[in-house]
């Protein structure tokens, strides 16, 4: 059995002006406030004696690696993202960082989505990634036109009934 990974496809580079900031808040909180913290907890706990069965070491040394996993990944995305600020000249048709209302013609129930960049997706808020099947779906697709999307619990026919920004 291989460790070989095949390189994952490239993300869309394209993030919200709420998303940028709210990934470089991220990276500061990590590197000025939490990664502190967690060297200073680990460092106590290693003057306690025996590393091998100390908790509060192991436990710090892996949240360590993991805060720094996450820091390297941000220090190497954030100059790579393209920020979207200004609104399409067409608002009458779905572009990235649309609020999109549309109803479900089977069912009859609305739903209520924002397309955003692939960085800060959230399906408490119902922001979904500008690469799923349901976005693809939306781009370029204007008012009280019917949708066709291809999802994993089978096709589903909506209607775009507003676009908003």
């Amino acid at each position: 059995m291989s460790r070989y990974r095949p390189p994952s496809l490239p993300k869309s580079p394209l993030i919200t002006p709420e998303g940028f900031h709210t990934l470089q808040t991220e990276l500061d909180y990590l590197w000025r406030v939490k990664r502190p913290e967690v060297t200073r907890a680990v460092s106590e706990a290693a003057a306690q004696g025996d590393r091998s069965e100390n908790a509060e070491y192991i436990y710090g040394k892996k949240l360590l690696r993991e805060i720094d996993r996450r820091v390297r990944f941000l220090e190497k995305r954030l100059p790579e993202l393209r920020v979207v600020e200004q609104k399409p000249s067409n608002q009458q048709q779905v572009y990235f960082g649309a609020w999109v209302e549309l109803e479900n013609l089977e069912t009859d129930e609305m739903l209520q989505l924002r397309i955003v960049g692939c960085d800060e997706i959230d399906p408490k808020q119902h922001w979904i990634s500008i690469e799923s099947p349901m976005a693809k779906a939306l781009l370029k697709k204007g008012l009280d036109e019917e949708v066709r999307v291809e999802r994993p619990m089978g096709v589903a026919n909506f209607l775009i009934v507003s676009i908003r920004y």
